[in-house]
């Protein structure tokens, strides 16, 4: 399987088939609204305003596995995005991350891009998985690692350099 075979559900609750981002250079974060490092969302969406028009998308995906720290709704999850932070790139349902209810997606993505010392498991909000224009994961950031750090490895993707 590649991550063009799954399927994830908008914010708005409609589905849409991962082959819509063929193509594309995507980045992919677990995110939630209470956390202390939702001011990743600012970076995010710098990212996004940036590298958008070049075929770059950030997909993030809400999810309350980690302190309970995304109790909301998908529309209070919206608003707090949007209100706080200017958010206009693409929000998902809030999913599970890890464990068995894991999202197809995340386990995907775990499984092929694990993280420290091996370990498939998300350990925290704001986890990225840089993904290439053919579908490859590239690369597995730490939640501590803040959007600008994220910059060049974009840069490169989108100019078919590699990194």
């Amino acid at each position: 399987m590649s991550i063009y075979d799954y399927h994830v559900n908008t914010i708005k609750g409609q589905e849409l088939h991962m082959s819509a981002y063929k193509g594309k250079v995507m980045l992919i974060v677990n995110t939630a609204s209470k956390c202390g490092l939702s001011p990743q969302f600012k970076g995010l969406q710098e990212l996004y305003d940036k590298f958008n028009q070049q075929s770059f998308e950030i997909l993030g995906f809400p999810s309350n596995q980690f302190a309970n720290q995304e109790p909301g709704t998908s529309d209070d999850i919206a608003e707090f995005c949007q209100m706080n932070y200017g958010v206009s790139f693409p929000m998902f349902e809030k999913v599970n991350v890890n464990g068995e209810d894991a999202h197809p997606l995340f386990k995907y993505l775990t499984t092929k891009a694990p993280g420290i010392l091996g370990s498939k498991a998300i350990k925290w909000n704001f986890t990225k998985f840089l993904i290439d224009q053919e579908g490859h994961i590239v690369k597995r950031y730490s939640p501590q690692t803040t959007p600008d750090k994220i910059e060049a490895d974009i840069a490169k993707l989108l100019s078919h350099q590699g990194i």
